[in-house]
């Protein structure tokens, strides 16, 4: 299995009333704070530590970041990069992954922080891709709206292959080092990029050279139509939130189909759904836990402050008893694939806001993993040999003590079933996970050109 640890760079865990346990770690704006967990799952031979990120904070609902504030729904989030290097230095072999966002981002900063993170961690870099979510996001960069789906797809699609040709425009020789000659590298193995698209016009090269993994390791998270597509043609780990075995077992088939389409090995792309593991000692007490962080801590107010943000769209004029109709799912964008999600899981109950606002908050449509490590590791392990995943995206519920508990009581389980590793495979994220060093796109298209002079020069 893959095992990838869920992370927020902020108050909160994914779960937003994590910050309200007794226990919980206030230092969350020190190094140490990160340090300590990466340290648990480096112990606990995680294949990634991951971050979401977002690029406001949540005020969509009431047109007011004031709930977000209030109720502590998400309202910190720190740059990635520091917190990366900081995981870096205290850990060998953890891979380290960070959102960024092609919208408002620009691909040769992308390429340039994921390959000095990859070259300053010995190769251990990731980036999961995304197109930002709501206006919110589009007002901190100058923009009055947020651009339509296809579109922010249209731009990500040529971000990401900018990025990709400089991540290749050193290739992996073009370092010479002769200190008697003076010649540091050979300028004809660096490549000028001279792209000029739709979104963007990039010279190049990259002032980075190629990195220890060629380069950093790919995410993606569409649920889309076109999300799957583009998960497809360029993931090398796809993150779902399935609610069921079955939907999860549907995806998966469908999202193997469409990477084979692409003419990948469809094998070597990982499909993770992300969970809620809640281990204990007892059955009983794993229940009890169950309910005190997924339950008890969560404010209703802070639950619909998050679906405000993630669907776009303010849900102060409604009661949290509102029932979701119909009409409310055609004005609402982003709230179809979620409501779908959420009536698989709760069946022939009445669907409300508040309903909608707790699963979004807590990730209650599931799936989630709770019991002793022998329950959890047999619950995980029939997900895994049913082609439901490939591994799980394992989401904290509180902070310290959730990889803690995993580590402690559901990885020992895991690997007498031979599920996960007992020792790193290699020092780079890709040689973990198994993926190959992918070529330089860029020298083979040199190649290619030098070829093709030579044959024009012998006619």
């Amino acid at each position: 299995m893959t095992l990838v640890a869920f992370m927020q760079a902020g108050n909160v865990s994914v779960y937003s009333g994590s910050w309200r346990y007794p226990h919980a770690a206030q230092d969350f704006l020190s190094l140490d704070y990160y340090q300590r967990i990466a340290r648990v799952l480096e112990e606990g031979r995680f294949d990634l530590m991951f971050f979401d990120d977002r690029l406001a904070m949540p005020g969509i609902y009431g047109n007011s970041v004031d709930d977000a504030v209030r109720y502590g729904a998400r309202p910190i989030k720190l740059d990635l990069t520091a917190i990366l290097g900081a995981a870096a230095a205290v850990t060998q072999h953890l891979g380290l992954g960070a959102t960024y966002s092609t919208t408002y981002y620009q691909p040769f900063h992308v390429a340039r922080t994921f390959a000095s993170l990859d070259h300053l961690s010995g190769g251990r870099a990731a980036w999961n891709i995304v197109t930002s979510v709501n206006d919110a996001e589009a007002r901190n960069f100058g923009v009055d709206q947020h651009a339509e789906h296809d579109k922010r797809y249209d731009r990500a699609e040529e971000f990401v292959e900018v990025v990709a040709k400089l991540w290749d425009s050193w290739e992996d020789d073009a370092i010479v080092a002769d200190r008697e000659s003076g010649v540091f590298a050979d300028p004809a193995k660096v490549h000028k990029l001279d792209h000029h698209g739709e979104f963007f016009d990039v010279q190049g090269p990259l002032t980075v050279p190629r990195t220890p993994q060629g380069r950093p390791v790919l995410i993606q998270a569409g649920q889309s139509g076109r999300g799957r597509q583009f998960a497809a043609k360029w993931a090398d780990l796809i993150f779902t939130g399935d609610p069921s075995r079955e939907v999860a077992a549907e995806h998966y088939a469908d999202q193997k189909a469409i990477i084979a389409e692409y003419g990948r090995d469809a094998d070597s792309v990982r499909v993770l759904p992300m969970v809620y593991v809640i281990p204990g000692e007892t059955e009983q007490i794993a229940r009890e836990k169950e309910n005190i962080f997924l339950h008890d801590l969560v404010h209703p107010q802070a639950s619909l402050t998050l679906l405000s943000e993630v669907t776009n769209y303010d849900f102060s004029g409604h009661s949290l008893d509102d029932v979701v109709t119909d009409e409310l799912i055609d004005q609402v964008s982003g709230i179809r694939g979620l409501v779908q999600g959420v009536k698989r899981h709760i069946r022939d109950q009445e669907l409300t806001l508040r309903v909608l606002a707790n699963h979004r908050a807590t990730l209650l449509q599931g799936p989630r993993f709770v019991g002793t490590g022998p329950q959890i590791a047999e619950q995980m392990e029939h997900w895994f040999q049913s082609r439901s995943c490939d591994g799980f995206v394992i989401a904290a519920t509180h902070f310290p003590g959730a990889f803690e508990d995993f580590v402690r009581l559901v990885v020992p389980e895991l690997r007498a079933r031979e599920l996960v590793r007992t020792d790193y495979e290699g020092r780079t994220l890709r040689e973990n996970l198994g993926l190959a060093r992918p070529e330089n796109i860029m020298a083979t298209r040199t190649t290619d050109l030098a070829d093709a002079g030579k044959v024009v020069e012998h006619a």
